[in-house]
């Protein structure tokens, strides 16, 4: 899974009235002309074999329509598949905050704060091929998939780096087969995915099937006698 990180970036001005824009240093403009550029730090130094994404999810300036404020928030997050291509683009994007900063003149920089940052999620290899092994023979190989690379993000990947021991994240399907079989047909309803307010899991089989897969899981390393238990 992609490595994930969210920030906040406070962008200073000088506040004045709307009817005396000479007076002030207009944060909004700053910030608006950031939310522009950082989209070239993709499209211009990121290569096209590369992958990552920059969003600007939140832009907050202001309360008043006839007045400048002193300050701009915006909240991004950056998602790549590259530890060299993750600090390549946060770097880039520090260096479009600074430059509309200093191009107009600003009172200071901006202001960098850190929401959350998850490295890159990698199943390790070994594990992975026992625990699908045991997969298919506990829920059958029609049944046990491999997908490509999500570009969703994780904290899970942090538990196996920090214990120093091979970890796999898996996921459980838990979509009614009727409604993905409607989604296939032409013109059918996209299947509504997790933080949709209309994502709703069948309970059963899905919550026997994770807890099955689990112990399944947990079985590999428990079992007496096997080698690899820790």
């Amino acid at each position: 899974m992609s490595a994930s990180d969210s920030w906040d970036v406070t962008i200073f001005g000088r506040g004045a009235h709307g009817s005396m824009p000479e007076r002030s240093l207009d944060p909004i403009v700053m910030a608006a002309s950031a939310v522009l550029n950082l989209q070239t730090v993709v499209s211009r130094q990121i290569g096209m074999e590369e992958e990552a994404v920059v969003t600007v999810g939140s832009f907050h300036a202001g309360v008043s329509e006839n007045t400048i404020p002193e300050e701009a928030l915006l909240r991004l997050n950056v998602r790549s598949f590259n530890d060299e291509v993750r600090t390549r683009v946060l770097d880039g994007i520090r260096r479009i905050f600074k430059a509309e900063a200093v191009g107009a003149g600003a009172p200071k920089e901006p202001a960098i704060a850190i929401l959350g940052e998850h490295p890159l999620t990698r199943n390790d290899e070994a594990a992975t091929h026992r625990i699908v092994e045991a997969f298919a023979a506990r829920f059958g190989a029609a049944n046990v998939q491999e997908i490509p690379p999500a570009t969703a993000s994780e904290d899970f990947g942090l538990f196996g780096a920090a214990w120093g021991i091979p970890s796999v994240m898996w996921f459980v399907g838990g979509t009614d087969p009727a409604v993905l079989a409607a989604a296939a047909q032409p013109g059918g309803k996209p299947v509504p995915a997790n933080h949709a307010p209309d994502f709703a899991p069948i309970i059963h089989p899905t919550l026997q099937a994770g807890v099955e897969a689990m112990l399944t899981a947990a079985g590999l390393w428990l079992a007496i006698g096997d080698g690899a238990a820790n």
